[in-house]
């Protein structure tokens, strides 16, 4: 495989330089559309805006916000001056929020107002309440020594903060010399983005990925979906995840494909983009995929212009694959196997596979990218169709997790393979099969969630004595979290009051679905809990509970 050995801003440059006028991003909700032009333009003033307020090189910029407009500007502004680029998840409130920005060093943070039931504005404040009296740009926290700026993704103006428009009118007075001379120093082995992953030790762990692992990665994905110039990707899945950000937008820019936006998923607006735009692929996790089918309006929309997409980021039941083949149009649909570490991806499904394959497995690795099955216990290879450890080695390994080095080093031997914690098997024919997991993780409707972290939190709670938290399994979502609580003796506490407080601390997502207050844990002969134990009493619970409801 030829690599891009590129980084991201003058690779950009050089696909505008093909064909300027092509359109890159489409809203089409609004009829807002930028060409690769327009776009590079919007990036150049940013990035000069960034520059001109005291991003340098090297320094840490958060985005936190769904996927407006200008999420992509920063994206490749901090890109071109040699920042990185550190993405939170939108669904974060105020505890997940303050270790990020702590843990990466974050100097300034560019945010929108609100997402759902989260108030972003009100979570910032109360977090770093010098923001209101500080001069912009000479942010002093207590808390947060590293951050300087805050930035309102927006027009509107708030106390401390800059917003999008004055950064773009500040960067379109800046010399274009200074930000050439920076771009050109910027190497493809420079880490462009941070994106945080569950850690199984508790709090999120920041990966650091490069503009080579991104770019290739992009490459590779929009190849095994054979896109071209002409091509028109329906994309509601959010940015700030490696599906968004690699799958999504490095596999079209580097295809000088183009972007169709939803800042949110909904079935109904998804209908609508394929079917205004003539859309030729479409993305989503399976849950995505069946609220779209199932839409009681969905025989309204033309989705004939349909071919392929990628359905990932949990197990793809074989029905629904099926249906978005036969009734979606998308009879070259493919799915891509990785992790965050892997920048993502490791294997994908092609176009030209059968369908069985497509449905069955997550297809063969990419160019460039070793994936081999061993043996957890002794490192080893194991043989065809054996079940064992997936692990991977090549360009899309990421350059580690941010300040952790034990970390990293748990997950990346001294052979370079990166160990994934997946359990699966690879055939006589080179195409590999998910079946299981060594660690805990419960992957949640492509969401992942580490047991640890929640039972970290529940701990806290005033009368609890012991957590467990497991993946129950559901139709819907793949896993829903359940927790099993021991509280102490007189504690008046009820599985209400726990998910209640897990819900003002962290997203949703990882809010305990089912709490089970119990008196022990089962447990092994050596005193260990055994979680698949706990999966199975909780299926048992809550069939019960459905039975005398």
């Amino acid at each position: 495989m030829h690599l891009i050995e590129e980084s991201l801003g003058k690779y950009f440059e050089k696909q505008v330089s093909v064909d300027p006028d092509h359109e890159f991003i489409i809203y089409p909700d609004r009829n807002l559309r930028f060409t690769y032009g327009q776009f590079n333009e919007r990036i150049n003033n940013l990035a000069k805006g960034l520059l001109a307020i005291g991003i340098k090189k090297g320094d840490h910029v958060g985005i936190w916000a769904k996927n407006v407009p200008d999420w992509l500007t920063f994206m490749f502004s901090t890109a071109k001056i040699g920042a990185v680029l550190v993405t939170v998840n939108t669904a974060y409130k105020s505890h997940e929020v303050e270790y990020v920005l702590k843990q990466s060093d974050m100097k300034a943070l560019a945010m929108i107002d609100s997402f759902r039931d989260v108030d972003y504005l009100e979570i910032i404040n109360e977090l770093v309440p010098e923001l209101k009296t500080s001069e912009r740009g000479r942010l002093k926290s207590k808390n947060f020594p590293y951050l300087k700026s805050v930035i309102y993704v927006g027009q509107e103006k708030h106390r401390g903060m800059y917003n999008t428009n004055e950064l773009m009118l500040l960067g379109s007075h800046y010399p274009d010399n200074e930000l050439r001379e920076i771009m050109d120093s910027v190497h493809c082995d420079d880490v462009v983005n941070m994106q945080y992953t569950s850690g199984t030790t508790g709090f999120p762990k920041g990966v650091m990925l490069t503009h080579r692992n991104i770019l290739n990665n992009g490459l590779s994905i929009g190849d095994r979906q054979r896109f071209t110039y002409v091509d028109k990707l329906c994309f509601p899945v959010p940015l700030f995840h490696c599906f968004g950000i690699v799958l999504g937008v490095m596999a079209v820019l580097t295809h000088r494909a183009t972007l169709v936006m939803l800042e949110v998923f909904d079935p109904l607006l998804v209908l609508a983009a394929v079917h205004k735009e003539r859309c030729t692929a479409l993305y989503g996790v399976p849950t995505m995929f069946i609220a779209e089918y199932t839409h009681p309006m969905f025989n309204m929309f033309d989705l004939s212009s349909l071919r392929t997409g990628i359905m990932a980021g949990s197990t793809c039941p074989v029905g629904a694959m099926k249906k978005v083949v036969n009734d979606m149009h998308c009879y070259q649909i493919t799915s891509v196997y990785g992790l965050t570490e892997a920048s993502p991806g490791m294997t994908q499904t092609a176009v030209d596979d059968p369908v069985e394959l497509r449905v069955e497995t997550v297809g063969k690795c990419f160019p460039g990218v070793e994936v081999r099955i061993v043996d957890p216990d002794t490192n080893e290879p194991v043989p065809p169709n054996t079940v064992g450890e997936i692990c991977c080695r090549g360009y899309n390994v990421m350059k580690g997790y941010y300040k952790m080095p034990d970390e990293t080093k748990k997950i990346i031997d001294e052979g370079g393979w990166l160990h994934s914690g997946d359990l699966g098997t690879c055939d006589e024919n080179g195409y590999y099969r998910i079946t299981g997991r060594i660690k805990d993780m419960i992957i949640r409707g492509g969401e992942n969630i580490y047991p640890r972290e929640i039972e970290e939190l529940l701990l806290t709670i005033p009368g609890v004595t012991d957590v467990q938290v497991v993946g129950i399994p559901d139709k819907k979502y793949g896993e829903i979290v359940g927790a099993f609580v021991i509280i102490k003796n007189g504690a008046d506490l009820t599985e209400a009051d726990i998910r209640d407080y897990a819900l003002s601390k962290v997203a949703r997502y990882k809010v305990p679905k089912h709490v089970f207050i119990v008196d022990e844990f089962p447990l092994t002969a050596s005193g260990k809990i055994q979680k698949y134990r706990l999966r199975e009493l909780a299926v048992e619970l809550i069939n019960k509970q459905d039975e005398n409801s």
